[in-house]
């Protein structure tokens, strides 16, 4: 199937992605251990003879508190934007291994607006845009975000809502393979323009979910996505609150999935019946695990309504997971049951956006651990851990980059570091993801 296949690529790619970035590692340490001896020489000189020296950066600790476990940072990023080597010889589970784990990485929303869009100045090629987090996203056996646009061609940018489909190859090229495609930005573009977004994100080896092109698509697809991975079944959902108060053209009702019958007014009548329809298609699927991507709450707002905890019920009810939720563009808590296995984490925050908003410049990337016991057939979310990420940078130098190893960077007097502001700006977005991942 076209799907073991690409997971079998993914985890080829993963390897060697790992060992190019223990030989890049490597490297870099001794170009720092050269470039610190230059300097200890130069300011034992200076010292000698001016008896004066100044202040370099102070080191302190930043590391995460409970809950957020980001890949340690001990270098600057130096991943390698080489085309990976793609490899077809199948990955087989040893029939005595007691259990079969994979991971699944979750962003939260990519903003289609002027700063993403012109994040490449003229040169059209998004890749080192995403390159930071690559090793995130590449290494995981699943990756997904939700894409909060269309891509209906030009114009571009945050009056259309349009992105130009260099954006998906990169995204693509990072190890991104779900995109959500159900949220306020659905039908921005009328049907046709939701069709053509379709299209784009088959044509750039994505899949998308949670919308349709047509009812008879919708028919036919019943709402959800399954994709093998290392031989487990992940079921994928997508659901929004509504389409910016855009109402569905009658012909297309079907096309979006929603998670209330009043999307286009007040939010306040849950669509059990649709809900359920979708999630028992899903179950009849018998997958081993199942992710719902939820566009809900309320944007540039912490609180959590009364019609979200109903939802989350509803789906945990139906054999639902794990919901990775999106719109409210901050950091939201998470809640993980480690008897049952299940997961909610209310909002991800901006994957990648304008990030001149207080709080939308920071996020993290979700990685879900799932281990399925080989003995019971039994599979469950297992742990999660939580990798902040930064939006920085402006012009054609608009990036996400690992909070962290900016950080670092910036400590270690990288040339691709963060300016002092953007250092600073780090610090405190490191300080409040944590918080806000545990409620605070």
């Amino acid at each position: 199937m076209p799907e073991n296949r690409d997971a079998n690529q993914r985890r080829a790619r993963r390897e060697q992605l790992q060992r190019q970035r223990a030989a890049e590692v490597r490297k870099l340490r001794l170009r720092l251990l050269a470039a610190a001896l230059v300097l200890l020489a130069s300011a034992a000189v200076i010292i000698a003879v001016s008896r004066k020296g100044g202040a370099a950066p102070e080191n302190g600790e930043s590391g995460p508190a409970a809950n957020i476990s980001a890949e340690a940072p001990t270098e600057a990023s130096t991943e390698s934007t080489t085309a990976p080597v793609r490899v077809d010889q199948p990955q087989r589970i040893l029939p005595n291994k007691p259990t079969t784990v994979i991971h699944i990485a979750a962003g939260g929303d990519l903003v289609v607006c002027d700063e993403t869009v012109n994040a490449v100045g003229d040169s059209g090629d998004y890749t080192t845009t995403f390159q930071d987090v690559m090793p995130i996203l590449a290494t995981a056996d699943l990756a997904c975000l939700n894409f909060e646009g269309i891509l209906a061609g030009q114009p571009y940018g945050t009056a259309s809502v349009s992105a130009p489909e260099t954006m998906l190859t990169a995204l693509k090229y990072a190890g991104v393979d779900v995109l959500q495609l159900a949220n306020s930005k659905s039908i921005a573009g009328g049907i046709s323009g939701l069709s053509a977004s379709l299209q784009a994100v088959r044509r750039a080896g994505l899949t998308g979910v949670g919308t349709y092109a047509t009812n008879a698509d919708a028919r036919k697809g019943k709402g959800y996505i399954i994709r093998e991975v290392n031989g487990i079944r992940v079921a994928l959902v997508a659901f929004t609150k509504g389409m910016d108060n855009m109402t569905l053209p009658d012909g297309s009702d079907k096309c979006v999935n929603l998670l209330y019958t009043d999307y286009d007014e007040d939010y306040q009548t849950v669509n059990t019946a649709g809900i359920t329809q979708i999630l028992k298609a899903v179950a009849n699927e018998q997958p081993d695990v199942t992710i719902a991507l939820l566009h809900w709450g309320s944007e540039y707002n912490d609180l959590i309504s009364s019609t979200q905890t109903t939802i989350r019920d509803l789906m945990f009810d139906n054999g639902v997971d794990a919901i990775l939720g999106s719109h409210p563009h901050y950091v939201q808590q998470v809640e993980f049951n480690e008897g049952t296995g299940k997961l909610v984490c209310y909002s991800l925050g901006d994957f990648f956006s304008a990030g001149d908003r207080a709080g939308t410049e920071y996020s993290v990337l979700l990685d879900l651990e799932i281990t399925r016991d080989n003995t019971t057939g039994e599979t469950k979310i297992t742990s999660y851990t939580a990798t902040p990420i930064a939006t920085v940078g402006s012009g054609a130098d608009h990036r996400v980059v690992r909070l962290e190893n900016a950080m670092t960077a910036y400590e270690l007097g990288a040339l691709s570091a963060v300016t002092e502001a953007e250092y600073a700006a780090l610090q405190n977005g490191l300080d409040r993801a944590t918080a806000r991942l545990n409620g605070e």
